[in-house]
């Protein structure tokens, strides 16, 4: 059974050179950095590690933590007439939780579970917005981060209202091609609004 992060054993925190690289080359990509940027990003971060199925976020609990992707694939996913209800996946690099949790200190109406075993940045809060205000390139950089979640769900709404389901598998698989060897089928049914034996017909379609 899935276990909270905070009282998993699952989570080790290991020290490696490299274990910001990826994050400091996102916002590298987005704003003009310097030392101190880099620097405080490398601080406040923390490096850790999880195995697959552990819970960064549970049910009805605040949200402690933004998780930053270096490997491994996650989901958000709600409870609907007993049923789970893969509302995102979240593939490497890119920031994961439960926003609305983290942001107002509220209780999350979803669960933040790890598909995979992954590799991962988390940062609280706090230390977040002491680098927003200490760092005014980290500030700029969440605020396009933000503009570019917003722009990914207005097009994800769109397209699951005008999509078939077989266009809006095959766009998921253009932009991550991966996914299908990591991500269980029934997650991803679930993340594009159909349900698994729909699916399973239409890759058998694709495949012939």
């Amino acid at each position: 059974m899935p276990q909270d992060i905070d009282n998993s054993t699952n989570e080790r925190l290991i020290i490696m050179d490299n274990a910001h690289a990826k994050l400091l080359q996102l916002v590298s990509k987005l704003v003009k950095t310097d030392a101190h940027d880099l620097n405080m990003a490398t601080r406040l971060f923390e490096h850790i590690t999880t195995t697959k199925g552990t819970v960064l976020v549970a049910h009805n609990k605040r949200a402690t933590h933004l998780y930053f992707i270096n490997s491994g694939f996650i989901r958000n996913y709600y409870l609907q007439d007993g049923l789970e209800v893969t509302s995102h996946i979240n593939c490497p690099p890119g920031f994961i939780t439960s926003f609305n949790s983290f942001i107002n200190g509220t209780n999350s109406p979803e669960v933040v579970q790890c598909i995979t075993d992954c590799d991962l940045l988390r940062i609280t809060k706090k230390d977040l917005d002491t680098l927003y205000q200490e760092c005014p390139n980290w500030g700029l950089t969440g605020r396009l981060i933000y503009e570019q979640a917003l722009a990914y769900n207005e097009q994800r709404t769109k397209d699951i209202m005008t999509l078939t389901a077989k266009q809006r598998y095959l766009n998921l698989l253009a932009i991550h091609p991966d996914i299908i060897q990591h991500v269980p089928l029934q997650y991803i049914a679930s993340f594009i609004g159909i349900k698994p034996e729909s699916l399973s017909r239409i890759r058998k379609q694709i495949i012939s």
